[in-house]
């Protein structure tokens, strides 16, 4: 097992500013000029951040990460938990990234459960998997938009986008027979704690002889831990990664 400090590099955030005010008298010439100089009067402002976190910059309505060797501008929407990135999201998205020979995702069927803004399933387009996405159909606009936005021309395969409601008439909208998939990724899914019943019974449904579950997930509350251990029981489980609250387990299925 492997904590997620090992293999990153400290993240810096970029955040754009409002107009600045007058500068204050006592500052010195040549800091005056520095932010003469600043087109769009942008500063840095160094954060403290887990180590898992990346390199971004934010932007109005949009952030940019770097995975893959490759820019990555996610657009958020702040009309529900889809529309924002989460911690686990960054922490799979980072370990995929440094982990290519251990998780070859190359050719691979990975379906995405919960895809909110879609970054994950950009990461694992860009790392060579024919990339399924889901998530609510209300959800589904800004994930399309971002798959679209940035693997187009990057890819061996067109991500697709997909409805999925969890433990709803899962064998007839995605029959065992017809859906098989090697790798089913999931992260920071364990958040609507009246739906966890529901989550597993969908995990279980993927995760099938043949499949590999990786989830990721920021242990908050006590729900979380009572939802872990009914995990680790369906699946014969291995922990990937932790760093703190922040865990990363790879799960097969009991045949």
């Amino acid at each position: 097992m492997e904590t997620l400090s090992t293999y990153c590099v400290e993240g810096t955030s970029y955040m754009r500013s409002g107009e600045e005010g007058k500068e204050e008298e006592e500052k010195e010439g040549e800091e005056e000029k520095e932010e003469e100089e600043k087109d769009g009067d942008e500063s840095a402002i160094q954060l403290q951040r887990p180590a898992w976190v990346p390199r971004f910059f934010y932007k109005e309505d949009k952030e940019v990460y770097n995975y893959v060797g490759q820019e990555i501008i996610i657009r958020w929407g702040l009309d529900s938990y889809a529309g924002m990135i989460w911690p686990a999201a960054l922490a799979l998205c980072h370990y995929l990234d440094t982990h290519r020979e251990q998780l070859n995702l190359m050719d691979k069927a990975v379906l995405e459960i919960g895809a909110g803004t879609g970054l994950l399933s950009v990461v694992a387009a860009l790392l060579g998997a024919w990339v399924t996405a889901t998530d609510l159909p209300e959800a589904l606009s800004n994930p399309r938009a971002n798959l679209n936005r940035n693997t187009r021309g990057h890819c061996r395969y067109a991500p697709q986008v997909a409805t999925l409601s969890w433990s709803d008439d899962l064998e007839r909208s995605y029959p065992t027979s017809v859906y098989r998939y090697d790798y089913v990724l999931a992260a920071d899914v364990v958040y609507h704690h009246d739906f966890l019943d529901e989550l597993l019974v969908t995990m279980k449904h993927f995760c099938k002889p043949g499949t590999t579950l990786i989830w990721a997930n920021k242990v908050r509350y006590e729900a979380d831990l009572t939802f872990m251990e009914k995990f680790k029981k369906a699946f014969h489980t291995s922990m990937l990664a932790e760093d703190e609250d922040m865990k990363i387990f790879m799960a097969t299925c009991r045949e």
